[in-house]
């Protein structure tokens, strides 16, 4: 089965200069953990939940709260992104992207055409649908 059939579409995505406010006020309002960073329609990187909650200061909507914790929130999506990621075709198949996850440590795959265009992006889980699905057959 190919990629382009599981894949999560459409996706969203931030730009390179979204302010980190904005990409955690995307994060609250949307059900994902990964947010591709794109220009142009050009996967430039990644941001997950993960990275961007390491980005920001503990001390946010705390007593403690200063200047600086609240300028963690200007910073940019290309500063915090993940540059490295390993891609997948549309039309790579699910052992593909499975041999990807066993031997990379990661949760997500962009999906794209040409290189660097994004098309979807496919999780663990959507692989985990599929074999669930082929199962109760």
């Amino acid at each position: 089965m190919y990629l382009e059939k599981i894949m999560g579409e459409p996706v969203i995505t931030v730009g390179m200069d979204y302010s980190l406010e904005r990409v955690q006020d995307i994060f609250q309002q949307v059900n994902f953990h990964h947010l591709p960073v794109v220009e142009s329609g050009k996967l430039q990187g990644l941001i997950s939940d993960k990275i961007l909650f390491k980005s920001l200061s503990p001390y946010l909507n705390s007593p403690s709260e200063q200047a600086r914790d609240i300028a963690t929130l200007n910073k940019k999506a290309h500063q915090i992104m993940e540059k490295d990621l390993f891609t997948l075709p549309p039309k790579a198949i699910i052992r593909d992207a499975i041999h990807v996850f066993n031997t990379q440590s990661i949760e997500c795959i962009p999906i794209v055409e040409g290189g660097d265009l994004l098309v979807g992006i496919l999780s663990w889980r959507d692989i985990f649908k599929v074999i669930a699905k082929s199962q109760q057959k």
